[in-house]
């Protein structure tokens, strides 16, 4: 296939990616119902509601500019040959093609950083902040920002530098070795993230003895699920949005419950939230999620096998030459429809999950306290109740919350 049908195609996808996505965001708004229905009228007074209307739109009308934005820059870039020219800069000054690639993988995270910035400021200082949820301090983001560069460029560096050896040294067969070291890496982060990586941005501190730790100690031994690691994220150190969620494998295993989820809710509530993070382990959630992850990964890098020595595909982003880097970025866009597909598949599974975590906490505990906590999370992080069918089946790896609702009064 010639350099000019690939580059042709890759904006098509790149198009088709964005009409896409702001169809369902527009379905999405427009599925919104001005009124609450009886139900929801129990737990959302009007006030409240008319707010959570009002932050929907913000977020949409956002998230379309952003989008449309993106959208136009990358058009732009693809077609005038903007990620060969880039190339075509720093080839000249770096001899090694390992850190040549690493040096514009580098460039290139620092320029669409810079050129994301704007947004990012908008969205946490001006629209989250304009309803109430940012808790976020100048200092924080500009903190977060030097860390997440800091793990980007060891994490990544190593792991981009892994792949481009072994692309250099194998040939096509780099992609078997590669997937050994990424399923080693994503088993890795599955047991110590709570341990080593969330602690560089959050203070994580024990559960301190009293009766929430009874009671959900309490639980735990009722349903033989041994638990030694409770912990309180000070979640509210960013943002007044509150959750809870299940880290680490065997013995690793932690539960970690946001400040502002313990300071929103009765300890029955806070009790039901555990125990449908125990359903997901019960379940065997954790461990199929990560299989599939691996699964998913091995696919991903076989197909980038048979497409990364094309050296047409590096002229179609403007490349003068075949480049491991160009032929990345190009892969990352031709897979992205897979990437969709599978993506929609992992919600399926995913929302399935939820009810399964959600029908085990009603069995094992007690129903009508996590209808509760759930109903305090919608309105507290000011949901949407209403989501289009269609917007929920791409996007959502959670049921709606009535969904939900109607399952745990079954």
């Amino acid at each position: 296939m010639s350099s000019e049908s690939i580059l042709y195609i890759i904006i098509g996808i790149v198009t088709f990616d964005f009409i896409f996505n702001q169809l369902l965001d527009l379905v999405n708004l427009k599925a919104r119902k001005r009124e609450l229905t009886t139900e929801a009228r129990e737990f959302y007074d009007k006030e409240t509601y008319a707010k959570s209307q009002d932050y929907q739109r913000a977020r949409s009308s956002f998230s379309f500019l952003s989008s449309s934005v993106s959208f136009m820059a990358s058009v732009a870039i693809l077609w005038f040959g903007g990620f060969g020219y880039l190339d075509a800069i720093l080839r000249p000054l770096i001899e090694s093609e390992l850190l040549l690639s690493l040096a514009y993988f580098g460039v290139l995270y620092v320029l669409a950083d810079i050129f994301t910035l704007p947004f990012s400021l908008y969205s946490t200082f001006v629209i989250e902040e304009r309803f109430g949820f940012n808790k976020t301090t100048v200092k924080t983001f500009i903190l977060d920002k030097i860390k997440g560069y800091l793990l980007s460029a060891i994490i990544g560096g190593l792991l981009l530098s892994a792949l481009i050896f072994l692309i250099q040294s194998l040939g096509s067969n780099f992609w078997i070795y590669f997937w050994i070291i990424a399923a080693v890496f994503i088993l890795f982060v599955n047991l110590f993230y709570t341990s080593l990586i969330l602690p560089l941005f959050n203070k994580l501190t024990p559960l301190e003895d009293g009766e929430l730790k009874n009671s959900i100690i309490r639980y735990a031994n009722s349903v033989n699920f041994p638990l030694d690691n409770i912990y309180v994220i000070d979640g509210s150190k960013r943002s007044s949005k509150a959750n809870a969620f299940f880290s680490g494998l065997g013995r690793t295993k932690k539960i970690v419950l946001y400040d502002t989820l313990i300071n929103n809710h009765s300890i029955d509530e806070l009790v039901a939230v555990l125990a449908h993070e125990v359903g997901h382990f019960k379940k065997k959630h954790i461990i199929s999620g990560l299989f599939i992850s691996i699964g998913q990964i091995g696919l991903m890098l076989f197909i980038m096998s048979l497409l990364i020595f094309n050296a047409e595909t590096s002229i179609a982003l403007g490349g003068s030459q075949w480049a491991i880097h160009l032929n990345l970025l190009a892969f990352g866009i031709l897979y992205s429809p897979i990437s969709t597909v599978l993506g929609i598949l992992g919600n399926m599974l995913s929302r399935k999950n939820e009810f399964e975590a959600d029908d085990y906490a009603k069995t094992t505990f007690d129903s009508l306290s996590l209808q509760n906590a759930l109903k305090k999370l919608s309105v507290d992080n000011l949901s949407n109740l209403y989501p289009h069918p269609a917007y929920v089946f791409v996007h959502y790896s959670h049921p709606p919350l009535l969904i939900r609702l109607a399952n745990l009064r079954k």
